[in-house]
């Protein structure tokens, strides 16, 4: 195979639509716009209008507000950690942190911290780091003979509200 032998599947590039380009193609005259009025026009965005009327999304209340000092954790698994366990990924004799999993390519990257969740077992003991755990991770992780730190911002934090 040389360089200028390399090419697409094919159907895997289709060409694009010229419109407006004489009968022939099939797309000439009005190209596919129908005939006259507004949405024939150029220029024309009428997502919600309603000819004047209210339109719906300003008839229906409010509702919810979005807390800016909400947390934004990583949340992974038990499952996910024994399959990167098991893939030679994570060393069990370090502890588990964020940044320890975003090295190893288990998470993208590192956000307000870890959250531990159930979903799966351990094989072996492992030690976490995290900024929470769910209960039924932490009976996991203890049951398997390992062990969980809180880090002490987290706790702080959940003490103090």
């Amino acid at each position: 195979m040389k360089l200028n032998e390399i090419t697409d599947n094919p159907g895997a590039h289709k060409d694009r639509i010229r419109v407006g380009r004489g009968i022939g193609s099939g797309k000439g005259k009005t190209g596919g716009r129908g005939v006259k009025g507004q949405k024939s026009r150029t220029g024309v965005a009428i997502k919600g209008f309603e000819g004047g009327q209210m339109p719906l999304h300003r008839r229906l209340p409010k509702r919810g507000f979005t807390n800016i000092f909400a947390k934004d954790y990583n949340e992974i698994s038990l499952g996910r950690i024994q399959k990167a366990i098991d893939a030679g990924k994570l060393d069990t004799a370090k502890p588990i942190t964020v940044e320890v999993l975003v090295e190893a390519g288990v998470l993208r990257r590192v956000k307000d911290g870890l959250r531990l969740l159930g979903p799966g077992e351990l094989k072996g003991a492992v030690t976490f780091e995290v900024a929470g755990a769910s209960k039924p991770a932490l009976e996991a992780v203890e049951k398997a003979g390992g062990s969980v730190k809180l880090l002490a911002a987290a706790v702080a934090e959940t003490e103090a509200a």
